[in-house]
């Protein structure tokens, strides 16, 4: 998939230890094996190829947010690759019950080959990984959402046949676990990322500021959708409520007005952009039906690929 990267390079890279919590503790090379792996993997799965590497591993799946995407992907890419998956909601172990995360953690690495935690709070995981004994994957927090963004990665790679040059634009809430990885992803692999965001709702600093100084590629950060959305390549968007921000849905239905993808904002895009979302979506609020369920939207090859990026993790990391 990738000409300058073989997956099959004996040795060429070391997981060995390694978390995925944050796309920027990942070099662009790391991160690009990782897209060729997943295209490895998806090209056997196409092609009706066994592909049994995590043959006897299992994969615990802590989940304290709901999920559909997450969930079966990472379940079914384990079977796919020949091991097997236990989920764990928070009410099912001693977590929910005021067991501490790091007793948690070092009971759980002696029974299982990674764990996979979908939570909350971005400290909470890292406290975890801190006391695991093996490997963990984010599966999404409040900060970080790194393993879509592999997928979306993947997905912009297989419709625009390149990472490096291109633009990304992201609408909407900016600080939020979407933008913060899709700010350390696109710079890593060499593109150019815009977020447009109202006052109030801009990407952690930090973030953009740590970013920035891996690559002399832009990070254009503005109020104004109009500006962010020229010349882009990929538009994208996420909802303007996340999980746990239920009661704070009227204010920013209000603060989001203007925000919207809509086809005439798009009309500022390039005449060949893609339209990702990483899902759930809330049509004609944050994107128009005619934009999500239209000619530029990738948004079902974008959720397949959570299957295949989420495959390439474990491979790499539990293999």
């Amino acid at each position: 998939m990738l000409e300058a990267i073989k997956w099959s390079d004996p040795k060429k890279y070391n997981f060995k230890g390694k978390n995925l919590l944050q796309l920027a503790d990942f070099t662009t090379d790391e991160i690009l094996y990782l897209l060729d792996v997943a295209g490895e993997l998806k090209a056997m799965q196409k092609q009706g190829k066994p592909h049994p590497y995590l043959s006897g591993k299992v994969l615990g799946m802590i989940f304290e947010k709901s999920s559909t995407r997450t969930r079966v992907s990472f379940e079914v890419g384990m079977l796919q690759l020949g091991g097997s998956a236990i989920f764990l909601s928070s009410k099912d172990i001693q977590l929910g019950r005021g067991e501490s995360i790091s007793d948690t953690a070092k009971v759980l690495s002696r029974y299982v080959d990674g764990l996979m935690i979908r939570t909350f709070s971005h400290d909470s995981i890292e406290e975890f990984a801190n006391h695991a004994t093996v490997p963990v994957i984010n599966g999404l927090t409040d900060l970080q959402h790194p393993t879509q963004v592999l997928a979306d990665l993947l997905t912009i790679l297989e419709h625009k046949g390149k990472l490096s040059g291109l633009k990304l634009c992201y609408i909407g809430d900016g600080n939020n676990n979407m933008a913060h990885s899709l700010i350390e992803g696109a710079i890593k692999v060499g593109m150019n990322i815009s977020v447009a965001s109202p006052v109030g709702y801009m990407p952690n600093q930090s973030i953009v500021n740590q970013a920035q100084k891996l690559s002399s590629n832009k990070i254009f950060i503005t109020n104004d959708p109009h500006a962010a959305i020229k010349d882009a390549d990929v538009v994208v968007t996420d909802v303007w409520t996340s999980m746990g921000q239920e009661e704070e849905t009227s204010k920013r239905l209000q603060a989001f007005h203007g925000f919207q993808v809509n086809q005439e904002l798009c009309k500022q895009a390039k005449s060949d952009f893609i339209f990702l979302h990483c899902l759930p979506a809330h049509r004609e609020e944050e994107v128009t039906g005619e934009i999500i369920d239209g000619p530029h939207s990738v948004v079902f090859d974008e959720a397949e690929n959570r299957l295949h990026a989420q495959k390439a993790i474990l491979k790499v990391l539990l293999g």
